[in-house]
């Protein structure tokens, strides 16, 4: 239910590709300031559901509001706008520096000189790039890739930072120096949408989970909230996600 303190409605979202429905039903709430965690096995529904909210699809039905207006991302560039996209697949340039990465995003914001300034220098600051902004990011680790994605989707300050995967196959240093800079947005005040793989770090980032299979949004809830469903208190959210969504081995 939307309320004045919601952010982010999605309502009876529906996709299919063909005759295979991705996303079927789904509904959940962001509140401003809120850190929502999406999860489910692979092919859950997870990216489908984000791409359709962030506008990379098109054609889905159901209704999507932000800040209690109507909200059209895969048509209306203001609305894309709102929203900061941190994407499972990096996108960036490996031909250019971090630096230039960033001025080229941020040129495409339309951000001033002013502006530009100094938002690479709190977004490098962020990523623990700046001294090496001015390296080519092909000679990057994936790490370091990884976290220039995340300066990029900062970079315009959105409303609501969408981020798919964000700490998945880098190192255990730079997948710290992520999650660090993902808890310091949240205490921050930055609302975000979080899937993930690693039930420790919904656990201890997300106010608010919900866990999708085959395309349903299956539960939402805090992760107490979850373990009070399946019958068990005391249970971790890794033995919550397999009640829900079972132990089928997923490998598509």
């Amino acid at each position: 239910m939307e309320t004045d303190e919601t952010l982010l409605s999605v309502a009876n979202l529906e996709f299919s590709y063909g005759k295979r429905k991705a996303v079927d039903g789904v509904s959940f709430t962001i509140a401003p300031g809120q850190v929502f965690g999406l999860l489910g096995p692979n092919g859950a529904g997870k990216t489908s559901t984000i791409s359709c909210i962030c506008g990379l699809l098109a054609g889905w039905k159901g209704e999507l509001t932000f800040g209690g207006k109507d909200f059209r991302p895969a048509s209306v560039l203001a609305d894309r706008a709102l929203l900061g996209l941190v994407p499972q697949e990096l996108a960036i340039y490996p031909n250019l520096t971090a630096e230039e990465n960033l001025t080229f995003f941020a040129k495409i914001y339309n951000l001033t000189a002013n502006e530009r300034t100094e938002r690479i220098a709190g977004v490098l600051e962020i990523a623990g790039l700046t001294e090496r902004k001015s390296d080519l990011v092909r000679t990057y680790s994936g790490g370091m890739q990884r976290r220039l994605n995340l300066a990029v989707g900062l970079l315009h300050r959105p409303k609501l930072v969408v981020l798919d995967e964000p700490t998945v196959g880098v190192d255990p240093q730079s997948r710290n120096h992520l999650f660090e800079s993902l808890a310091s947005l949240k205490a921050s005040g930055q609302s975000l949408l979080y899937t993930t793989h690693y039930m420790e770090e919904a656990a201890r980032l997300c106010d608010k989970i919900g866990i999708m299979n085959e395309g349903k949004l299956v539960a939402t809830g805090t992760p107490a909230e979850l373990a009070e469903r399946v019958g068990d208190p005391s249970a971790d959210l890794e033995q919550v996600f397999l009640e829900l969504t079972g132990r089928k081995l997923r490998d598509d």
